[in-house]
C-alpha cells in the first residue's frame, strides 16, 4: 500500500525556519511528480511547491525565494525548507505524488507564532 508520511512540522517563530520531510513507501518518488501543499484554517488546500520527475521546481508567488523543495532519491523523500516563515502560513502541510494516481500524505501542523 503506497503511504507518504510527512514529519517536521510543530512550532516555527516568525521569521524563522521549519523543514517538513515526506517519506514515501512502496512507489518510487523519483519516477512522480511530487510537491508540498497546505490548508489553512478556513481557507482552500493551495499549492506551496513543486518539483517534476526530471527536477524542475515550480513555487507559489507568497514563497518564492523562502522555501526550497529538495528530494532524495536514496531515501525515497521529498523535503520543504521553510524560512523567513510568516505566521499566516501556519497551517497542515501535505505531501503529493502524482503520477497515473494522486497520492496524499495525511497532513502535518506547521504553526508559525511568536
Amino acid at each position: 500500500q503506497v503511504q507518504l508520511v510527512e514529519s517536521g512540522g510543530g512550532l516555527g517563530q516568525p521569521g524563522g525556519s521549519l523543514r517538513l520531510s515526506c517519506a514515501a513507501s512502496v512507489l518510487s518518488i523519483s519516477t512522480y511528480d511530487k510537491g508540498w501543499y497546505r490548508q489553512a484554517p478556513g481557507k482552500q488546500r493551495e499549492m506551496v511547491a513543486r518539483m517534476t520527475t526530471s527536477g524542475s521546481t515550480i513555487y507559489a508567488d507568497s514563497v518564492k525565494g523562502r522555501f526550497s523543495i529538495s528530494r532524495d532519491n536514496v531515501k525515497n523523500t521529498v523535503d520543504l525548507q521553510m524560512n523567513s516563515l510568516k505566521p499566516e502560513e501556519t497551517a497542515v502541510y501535505y505531501c503529493k505524488a502524482q503520477s497515473a494516481y494522486a497520492y496524499w500524505g495525511q497532513g502535518t501542523q506547521g504553526t508559525v507564532t511568536s
